[in-house]
């Protein structure tokens, strides 16, 4: 028995602490890819020492299901739990003032301790990361939505323009935090299909990658089903660029994955459409409610959503800007800031549940 423990300690300091020493500078500038190396870590020296004690293997097989549940699946699960409070504003009695806050009267939230991440926890939580959003329009206000919570207000000003030049990308470096952020301007499918193969391709993966499409497919397609069959093309190439199957879990990786380090994935879901507020008649005909929901079942049915058993976590725009309501937008279509400010914090609160860290 002491033999065999033995070998089984040598053999988790030779699996574990190499790999760990030469990638120790390189997670020091990360603090999410640190965390997660360091459950790594954790969950590796437990692999090869439980067998050696079995009331902790017995232990750790009743409790682990039970804990990964309740901090994973049940608090990101109620991450959109946020109520909105809008009032007249002071400035001009015809215009309104809005916030938002998680719920206090869910108990189920409540218990999450969801947080509304400052300026330095934000600068901390990204520090040293990679971060690329892609899409349409709406992508661009979650984009400009982050850059607001890491940057001072003076330079998020000066970056604005350039950030909303029609149909271009844009990136830039934040040096204080050394975080990179891409814009890539993707309005339709194929074209995030395109940049998650280019991942691919290059064996270089963001450390937070977030997507979305839908709206350009629906006014220029306007054809549910080439929606769908485009969505799960997305899906196959997103797949394959994670080191393991989301289907299979831990059990099976992915012949030609990048590495094995895995982006965070997150989905940004359409709004809801005001029909009457939207601003040209092509929209008005397109747009319609019975449209939508058609595009939203085809979303859930390809499977790309981590909510269907796919790989990406959604970012839902439509129940935010529903409860926002008419008052948070002028064209039916893009919403005030407050709403993409709301979907920003609820991924980082994302980030911190999945990475296992506090603030």
């Amino acid at each position: 028995m002491l033999g065999a423990l033995q070998l089984g300690i040598m053999a988790a300091f030779v699996v574990v602490l190499v790999p760990m020493g030469m990638a120790g500078w390189h997670l020091s500038r990360n603090k999410m890819l640190f965390f997660s190396g360091a459950l790594f870590i954790t969950l590796a020296v437990g692999v090869h020492l439980t067998p050696y004690f079995p009331s902790v293997s017995d232990f750790v097989s009743s409790v682990s299901s039970v804990v990964i549940f309740d901090n994973r699946h049940s608090c990101v699960s109620l991450l959109h739990g946020v109520v909105w409070n809008l009032t007249h504003s002071r400035r001009d009695s015809s215009k309104y003032d809005k916030s938002w806050a998680w719920s206090s009267d869910d108990d189920a939230v409540s218990a999450c301790a969801f947080q509304k991440l400052t300026r330095s926890d934000a600068s901390d939580l990204l520090n040293g990361s990679w971060v690329v959003v892609a899409g349409d329009s709406q992508a661009r206000f979650v984009a400009l939505s982050l850059l607001g919570l890491v940057m001072e207000p003076e330079s998020v000003d000066s970056i604005r323009g350039d950030l909303f030049k029609r149909h271009s990308d844009y990136r830039t470096v934040i040096d204080e935090i050394g975080m990179r952020l891409d814009f890539i301007w993707a309005p339709f499918e194929s074209n995030l299909t395109d940049l998650v193969m280019a991942f691919k391709r290059n064996r270089n993966s963001p450390d937070v990658l977030v997507m979305g499409s839908g709206l350009w497919h629906m006014l220029r397609v306007t054809n549910e089903s080439d929606y769908g069959v485009s969505l799960r093309v997305l899906r196959d190439s997103v797949v394959s660029l994670l080191p393991f199957s989301p289907e299979l879990g831990v059990d099976g990786p992915i012949t030609g994955s990048v590495s094995v380090r895995s982006p965070h994935l997150f989905w940004i879901g359409m709004p809801t459409l005001i029909n009457s507020m939207l601003n040209t008649e092509e929209k008005r005909e397109k747009m319609t409610d019975e449209m939508r929901g058609a595009y939203d079942r085809e979303l859930w049915r390809s499977k790309l959503l981590r909510q269907s058993g796919g790989p990406l976590l959604m970012l839902d725009m439509a129940s935010l800007s529903w409860s926002c309501g008419v008052r948070c937008t002028a064209d039916g279509m893009h919403y005030d800031f407050p709403v993409y400010e709301a979907a920003v914090q609820i991924m980082l609160n994302a980030l911190l549940i999945e990475s296992h860290q506090k603030l």
